[in-house]
């Protein structure tokens, strides 16, 4: 007899469905010693290992193991199945071709688990892009899914398919004999809002610093700090978070589908709504990055994607490293090439960089630098031009006085700021609805010419700073779009003058 349900194979973020087809035979002229279970279509060897996992499960939970000879068929035969989320299907399906299970109600089903010994389930990675891709099958009727993922499961569904968690081998088979249960509920209201963050009224000084950051946030530009240690370039990156907007329901979604790929999603998780801060050490190597390995897997890049990569003293990052930046700053996404095909990754992150003006960190003589001109001239030469020109805003964060030291924090909190971070936000959301993307530092070299048209004495200014500096073209449409961005906080229809020149002074630096 053949019996068949449905489960679903994972490659990069991705969810593409298996079918899972069972054939036994030779049941009454065979031992139950002599079974045999063979899998097919190209399974790694975690899912090969589920026939001893499945065996076990079925005598711990009081099923009859299949006598003869069973061959377990995942199609399409040509997608490469990992991992051991196909226990829970595979033996399902085998029930049915037993007679345990009606056939006909188990190809209506899809189901994801992986089976521990005495038959209970494990959670399992991916279960959020699983549902979501199932609830998009017109066929599927029903998603059985370990208690641990119900909630990401549901969640990803958006109801349109019923998620029925089960505890083990055994609840799942009285669920489908019974042909009915109770769908597991997650309420869209799991998105909390943003609190317990680091506030900016616990900073001292820093106001040309804070103010670059409020324009990064407000644009989703990049931005470098630099300045010697100790000055606060780390506690100001690590507050910008709370300036950030909160999360979509559709961008919480995207940034947890990664999570859960990698299974840093528990089951009492709700989704990442709170935008990502990734922080990874400068010794990160170039795949730890990006994303890659021999079955491809996301990167920091890509667990920050909607939030903010954090880069601490980043000449000290490989060059190698670094470079591989350039691609997903442009294009919001990663590619990941290897042998057996590439994955796309989701890549779209604010770059928060930090670092010293020197070797030493002090920068000035008067505070103690006894660098030479040719020390410092390679230590900024390991961030390479292209790189540098991504980066939007480089701001100085200067030594406080003692007057600022010995005085208590008294700035804006984070909640003021982000109110104005937010209105920037709506404006840009607004006016880009219909182009597809959200913020100003998306706008393609067409919507530039419609969006940031400027006076004749702002087109002059901008022309003395391209001239004076010595920009590239990817400089000047940059200062426009964080002159945009500017204009926006202010409230401002146009861009004026002061807008361009705010902008240019963020462009300039010490660093080239």
């Amino acid at each position: 007899m053949v019996a068949k349900l449905y489960s679903a194979a994972v490659i990069g973020v991705d969810a593409y469905p298996v079918e899972i087809e069972v054939n036994l035979t030779g049941v009454s002229s065979i031992s139950v010693k002599e079974s045999t279970i063979s899998i097919v279509g190209l399974p790694d060897t975690a899912v090969k290992e589920s026939r001893d996992r499945i065996y076990s499960a079925f005598i711990s939970s009081n099923f009859v193991p299949p006598r003869g000879f069973t061959v377990v068929n995942l199609a399409p035969a040509d997608l490469r199945k990992e991992g051991a989320a196909f226990d829970l299907g595979i033996a399902l399906a085998i029930l049915g071709a037993t007679g345990t299970l009606d056939v006909d109600r188990l190809g209506r089903i899809a189901a994801l688990g992986e089976l521990a010994l005495d038959g209970s389930l494990r959670p399992v990675k991916g279960a959020l892009p699983i549902a979501a891709k199932m609830a998009g099958e017109p066929h599927i009727k029903a998603l059985l899914v370990p208690s641990a993922n119900a909630r990401e499961a549901a969640l990803a569904t958006g109801g349109k398919l019923p998620v029925f968690p089960v505890k083990n081998l055994a609840e799942a088979v009285e669920l489908v004999n019974r042909g009915h249960g109770t769908p597991f509920k997650a309420s869209m209201n799991d998105l909390e809002p943003v609190k317990n963050l680091p506030d900016f009224d616990e900073v001292k000084g820093q106001l040309a610093a804070r103010r670059a950051l409020e324009i990064a946030a407000a644009g989703n530009h990049n931005v470098l700090m630099y300045g010697s240690p100790g000055t606060g370039k780390s506690m100001l990156a690590m507050r910008l978070p709370g300036i950030l907007p909160s999360m979509t329901l559709e961008e919480a979604l995207e940034t947890s589908r990664i999570y859960s790929v990698l299974g840093l999603l528990s089951g009492n998780d709700r989704l990442i709504n709170i935008r990502p801060f990734r922080s990874p050490h400068h010794t990160i190597s170039d795949a730890g990055l990006i994303g890659g390995g021999k079955d491809p897997r996301p990167g920091e890049i890509s667990l920050a994607h909607n939030g903010v990569l954090f880069l601490d003293e980043l000449p000290e990052f490989k060059r190698n490293v670094l470079e591989v930046l350039r691609q997903p700053l442009e294009d919001g996404m990663v590619t990941v090439s290897r042998a057996s095909g590439s994955c796309c990754f989701p890549a779209r992150f604010m770059l928060c960089a930090a670092m010293n003006p020197c070797p030493c960190g002090r920068g000035l003589v008067e505070l103690g630098c006894r660098c030479k001109v040719e020390e410092k001239r390679r230590y900024l030469k390991r961030i390479s031009g292209p790189l540098l020109d991504r980066i939007d805003l480089r701001v100085p964060v200067r030594q406080l006085t003692e007057k600022e030291l010995l005085k208590a924090p008294d700035g804006e909190s984070s909640a003021v700021i982000r109110q104005r971070v937010c209105a920037a936000r709506k404006i840009q959301s607004e006016r880009y609805s219909k182009y597809g993307f959200f913020s100003n530092n998306q706008l393609t070299p067409k919507t530039l010419q419609q969006f940031c048209t400027l006076q004749n004495s702002g087109e002059k200014l901008l022309r003395d700073a391209v001239a004076r500096f010595k920009l590239s073209p990817r400089a000047y449409t940059r200062i426009l779009k964080v002159a945009r961005t500017i204009a926006d906080l202010a409230g401002a229809v146009s861009i004026s003058d002061e807008h361009i020149f705010e902008s240019i002074n963020y462009r300039k630096s010490d660093l080239e």
